[in-house]
């Protein structure tokens, strides 16, 4: 629990809405490229581009001593955060910026299962059935047999499950290492990983092309940056509905510039997926409180 005299909750929101426009914006220059790029290349040079500004964390994570566990867990990390990149890549070349991004929220559904399954967390009964919501969210958006449902649509629901157990292999290795180790280390073990992806099917970028890749590599990690700074500034139960605009500016920005119709089934499937998230989210909430607030009698004066 952050100390009630730490929390800055109006720092918090500006600090992550900050990260949610820059996110929006990598999702945006990638689905500009998608035409002309195929997407693990994207993702590979976006990846390796992004090193350059993670050169400062390398003498750090020298300095580490990390078993031979701990190098195992962070190459599988890098192995299924490999594809997720891939896969999530190729679903913003072809499917919708508001598709991409509704779908995108299942993450923290799926992660919340995983949880269960495999870090012997309780599920209350309110708990899943805010699961299923968000489960019926993601058939609302698909619509199976009402609307043609796209490879991109089937790439995007195998990331979120990829990048879910990414997450939950990350809030292991965080508990053990430096959490700058954590982000470094995933971007040099994505980076290989998308080596024998790439290169059977790689179109020799232009100067232009690489700009654009470096200023979405730099866009994604300020935004990380930025997203870490908002949860040191207030509790995620703030700021993580801040996160949820980012389906608002995909839905408009897809609209503008991409000529993508407003569909208002991803906006409701959305929606009830965002309803589960924010259920789950303030209810880990509650029991954190719970957990680190002291009983009644000890609260007394002696």
């Amino acid at each position: 629990m952050m100390p009630a005299a730490n929390i800055r909750p109006v720092e918090g929101i500006l600090w992550t809405f900050g990260a949610g426009i820059l996110f929006v914006m990598v999702n945006v220059l990638v689905k500009y490229l998608g035409p002309v790029m195929p997407a693990p290349e994207m993702a590979f040079l976006r990846y390796a581009l992004g090193l350059v500004l993670l050169v400062p964390a390398i003498r750090q994570i020298m300095r580490l001593r990390l078993t031979r566990r701990q190098w195992g867990l962070f190459i599988l990390r890098g192995a299924l955060h490999s594809v997720g990149v891939a896969l999530w890549f190729y679903a913003m070349a072809t499917i919708p910026l508001a598709d991409v991004t509704a779908m995108n929220y299942l993450s923290p559904i799926y992660v919340t299962i995983g949880a269960a399954l495999f870090m012997g967390e309780r599920l209350a009964m309110r708990r899943i059935l805010a699961i299923v919501v968000g489960l019926v969210g993601a058939v609302v958006i698909l619509r199976p047999g009402f609307r043609e449902i796209g490879p991109g649509h089937y790439a995007m629901l195998v990331a979120a499950i990829v990048f879910a157990g990414s997450y939950l292999l990350a809030k292991h290795l965080t508990d053990e290492t430096d959490p700058v180790a954590v982000v470094t280390m995933l971007s040099v073990w994505v980076t290989i990983g998308l080596i024998p992806i790439a290169a059977p099917v790689w179109v020799t970028p232009t100067w232009f092309q690489l700009g654009i890749l470096f200023v979405t590599a730099t866009f994604a990690t300020v935004g990380h940056y930025l997203m870490t700074l908002g949860f040191r500034a207030a509790p995620i139960t703030v700021t993580q509905p801040v996160t949820f605009l980012q389906l608002v500016w995909a839905v408009s920005l897809g609209a503008i510039l991409f000529h993508e119709p407003v569909d208002p089934f991803v906006i409701a499937g959305g929606l009830m997926i965002i309803g589960a998230i924010s259920y789950i989210t303030w209810r880990e909430h509650v029991i954190k409180k719970r957990a680190v607030t002291p009983p009644l009698p000890a609260q007394k004066m002696l």
